[in-house]
């Protein structure tokens, strides 16, 4: 069965909210019904209608035919078993406290995604803003399940307060990469700007390019790591190229020895 279709009429003439357009908060409304539902931020209305066009189709596969960076928090507090997938890009907070479920995005992503994802498979084409994966202001941790996969490159503070779960970046990652890594996964295969690993607990981070972690980081020699070998099947499918790198020989920098110490950082063997 084709899946339910918001098709894009129009660039939105203002941020607009569309936590509410998912599969369960959208079932036992008529397309009529959705068309009314308001979608602005701010004192001037927009509604569905005015942006989208509705093709009923199978509610638990959710497609956006076209993208807009003015779309916010598409997929926030998606449930299992469901999908949704846009075809562009995408505003803040992608994901948001999602429970599950998968999301995927053909093309970029703003500031905040992934932000509290508790179990969702979240796959971004492009490029991610800054704070993927981390925290709102006033919020204790960041991400706390689920898989994130970045095709592209990411902004400054990715990973920042990661909990739990894997991130992928297969491009360049901004300033202070994996900081204050409460535990957790992230694979980055591109070049990393400034600090990386800052006051990690108990977090992996793996990186392909970065060599300089600064003296809190003590060398640990050649690993090999059981889990290093799972992760790396499970990312198979995934991303070939981060399944290669965590298929190799990796040495091990045991840190941040200013706090915890007991996170790491994993980097591939010379030769």
């Amino acid at each position: 069965m084709k899946p339910f279709t918001l098709k894009l009429r129009q660039e939105p003439p203002q941020r607009v909210d569309l936590s509410i357009l998912t599969p369960d908060r959208l079932a036992g409304l008529s397309p009529a019904q959705i068309e009314k539902i308001d979608i602005g931020v701010t004192k001037f209305s927009t509604k569905v209608g005015d942006i989208f066009e509705i093709l009923p189709g199978d509610l638990k596969n959710l497609r956006y035919e076209g993208g807009s960076s003015r779309f916010d928090l598409i997929g926030a507090k998606l449930l299992p078993d469901f999908s949704i997938h846009v075809d562009g890009d995408v505003g803040a907070q992608l994901g948001r406290l999602a429970h599950g479920g998968r999301i995927t995005v053909a093309g970029s992503a703003g500031a905040y995604a992934a932000s509290g994802n508790l179990g969702a498979e979240i796959e971004i084409a492009g490029d991610a803003g800054d704070y993927l994966a981390a925290p709102l202001a006033g919020e204790l941790s960041g991400m706390a399940g689920g898989r994130v996969i970045i095709h592209g490159s990411v902004g400054s503070r990715a990973g920042d307060r990661l909990r739990r779960g894997v991130i992928v970046i297969e491009g360049s990652s901004g300033e202070d990469l994996g900081s204050r890594l409460i535990a957790g996964t992230i694979v980055a295969l591109g070049e990393t700007l400034g600090r990386v690993g800052y006051l990690n607990k108990r977090g992996s981070l793996i990186l392909a390019q970065c060599k300089d972690f600064g003296p809190t980081y003590l060398d640990c020699g050649a690993h090999q790591l059981t889990y290093i070998g799972l992760l790396s099947r499970s990312l198979a499918s995934v991303s070939s190229s981060a399944a290669r790198l965590l298929s190799g020989k990796l040495r091990r920098y045991g840190g941040d020895t200013s706090v915890y110490g007991k996170g790491e950082i994993l980097t591939p063997m010379e030769g």
